[in-house]
């Protein structure tokens, strides 16, 4: 009996089969993080990146990171390390990629203005402190998740979710 958190489609497959077929249905939309506290977030995001066909996930800064939340899903993704926001912005830009910054603290545009590109990174800060004055002066568009209620943000594992839902299927963005 295959015990393997995968759905029921993927049981019995081997580990290498599970990732080809991904990779081919996978979406171009890629996932940051910025590492500065071994947020315990990371693996919600990276497991919410998983459950949306995203199939590279960039970490900036700390390498360690808690991937309990993950439940395993960073094995059938790339996980790509960066030491430095500037480092983790040469690559991505020198891949034709822009760095799309979800930030509520700073200015920045409601989401449901986004008109997202095929060849966006989402980048979602830590919980505590967010995304750095570094990685936002790097980054080329920056967005919060508009709300209605008294809290001042959403969780940032919520947050990345809502983002790569409207990135996937708001309909202003299809591979």
């Amino acid at each position: 009996m295959d015990t393997r958190n995968v759905v029921d489609e993927f049981k019995g497959m081997s580990h290498e089969e599970i990732v080809r077929q991904l990779d081919a249905r996978g979406v171009s939309l890629e996932i940051a993080v910025e590492n500065l506290e071994r947020d315990y977030n990371m693996g919600t995001i990276v497991r919410s990146a998983n459950a949306f066909g995203v199939r590279t996930v960039h970490v900036i800064g700390r390498r360690q990171w808690n991937k309990r939340g993950a439940m395993m899903t960073d094995k059938y993704l790339r996980v790509v390390y960066h030491a430095t926001p500037e480092d983790f912005a040469a690559k991505v830009h020198a891949a034709g990629k822009t760095i799309v910054a979800i930030e509520n603290n700073v200015a920045s545009r409601p989401l449901a203005e986004a008109v997202f590109t095929p060849n966006a990174v989402l980048v979602f800060g830590s919980e505590n402190s967010g995304i750095s004055a570094e990685l936002l002066a790097l980054a080329d568009q920056t967005f919060h998740i508009e709300q209605l209620g008294s809290t001042r943000s959403l969780n940032v594992g919520v947050a990345a979710g809502v983002a790569m839902y409207e990135w996937v299927w708001g309909g202003r963005s299809r591979d």
